[in-house]
């Protein structure tokens, strides 16, 4: 078994709040709650008609997504009638703590930039040094996660996959709230990787002079960085364009190492080569797919740093899907062990939806097949097959290395929040 090092440092940013995870099925039948006529992709939420157009978009597409509610006041009536459905379940949400906890599973010293009540803060691993202010006088920000299982009906819809729609209505005063105290403990824990994640708790929320101001100190922040220190990014889903392009420009350009899922990869390639933003992509892409748009997305943004001052050039792509992990690493970057990272990866996908740290395969099914093309560019692209023995095949490129890894698919789902935040952290564990 493959051990890590107690002394690799990792300061993990930013903020936390409280996820009820909501059995979508439960909850529309409860309120008798049908299927609009006609879905919508809107940026925003106001009402309950509003989310349930949005939540059957997604919902017949499998995809994972979530949006900001302008109107708070309807935003707590759905959090009061969530409330009392008997599977409904609080948990400690956000995916700067989640990945924390995983790291500090995975055998790390973490610190963690949040601001929280002392309530929430019982529920973080207590081997995790937390940074930030003590919310004791108010409550913590919470979010609404509408979880439905694959094949489940709604109406004439029926969902592909398990997934969850995500539901939030974030104030822009708590921005960033623990970013300061953060960025003063960073030199004087001298990580050796920084990973910034949760940006999602921004997206859409109104423009402000607030919400500018704190985007441009989590910028600033980065250009600080050490550059004994690796900067990993991990993505989440924009709904606001302006957010995205923010993402492109302020903060990918200082970062080395970039975890994303096959929704968040295909909305960042089609802005980067095309200009545009698709909303949705496939549920269950194939490998060739994901594959091409890595390897653009590696070479665009590897040119973009290269224009900023103080830029860092991109040295490592993780892509988790419900089918397989993929992983390119530059060949003369310092990562280290890509194949046992996307080897874990994908256990660590099985452990988190099965919520099981042991593999019974008879709740495993492999969604790949005995062989797949590693592009859609048949003047180059080769078949790979894959071996029972050694499921996880590496192969050598234009200076980079790209492993990939089948993955046990849990097929008696208990929980796909968080799935990324946890594989994307076991994964980079391996690799500091």
């Amino acid at each position: 078994m493959f051990q890590i090092s107690p002394n690799i440092r990792v300061a993990v940013g930013l903020e936390a709040w409280l996820d009820m995870f909501v059995d979508s099925s439960e909850f529309l039948t409860k309120y008798g709650l049908q299927p609009p006529d006609e879905p919508a992709s809107l940026d925003v939420l106001d009402s309950q008609k509003d989310l349930l157009k949005v939540f059957a978009h997604y919902f017949q597409m499998g995809a994972s997504s979530g949006r900001y509610m302008t109107n708070r006041s309807q935003f707590w009536t759905l959090v009061n009638m969530s409330s009392v459905l008997p599977n409904s379940k609080w948990k400690i949400g956000g995916n700067a703590v989640l990945m924390a906890n995983r790291l500090v599973k995975e055998g790390c010293d973490v610190m963690l930039g949040a601001s929280m009540t002392n309530g929430l803060k019982t529920q973080i691993n207590d081997k995790v040094r937390v940074v930030g202010q003590n919310l004791s006088d108010s409550v913590d920000e919470c979010h609404l996660l509408f979880e439905y299982k694959s094949g489940q009906q709604w109406g004439h819809y029926s969902a592909p996959r398990a997934n969850r729609f995500r539901v939030h209505s974030n104030r822009d005063e708590r921005i960033f709230y623990s970013l300061e105290k953060f960025r003063e403990e960073l030199p004087r824990y001298q990580p050796h990787l920084l990973i910034i994640a949760g940006l999602g708790m921004v997206d859409s929320i109104p423009v402000s002079a607030t919400k500018t101001a704190r985007m441009k100190a989590l910028q600033t922040m980065l250009t600080t960085v050490s550059n004994e220190t690796r900067v990993h990014f991990e993505m989440s889903s924009y709904a606001e364009r302006s957010m995205l392009d923010f993402v492109i420009g302020s903060i990918l350009p200082y970062t080395d190492s970039l975890g994303m899922n096959e929704q968040e990869l295909a909305k960042l390639y089609t802005v980067l080569q095309h200009g545009n933003t698709t909303s949705v992509s496939e549920s269950r892409p194939g490998l060739p797919t994901v594959l091409d748009q890595m390897r653009t997305v590696y070479q665009l943004l590897r040119h973009k740093s290269e224009t900023v001052s103080g830029g860092r050039a991109l040295s490592r792509i993780h892509t988790h899907t419900l089918a397989f992990q993929v992983i390119l690493t530059d060949r003369n970057s310092t990562w280290k062990n890509t194949m046992t990272a996307a080897a874990k990866a994908s256990l660590t996908s099985y452990r988190h939806v099965c919520q099981s740290d042991h593999i019974n395969t008879t709740k495993a099914m492999i969604l790949m097949g005995d062989a797949y093309s590693t592009s859609h560019n048949q003047e180059w692209s080769r078949k790979i097959r894959l071996k029972p023995d050694s499921p996880v095949s590496c192969w050598e490129e234009y200076g980079y290395e790209i492993c990939v890894s089948p993955v046990l698919v849990c097929t008696e789902v208990v929980r796909t929040a968080g799935g990324g935040d946890n594989v994307s952290s076991a994964a980079i564990a391996v690799q500091i």
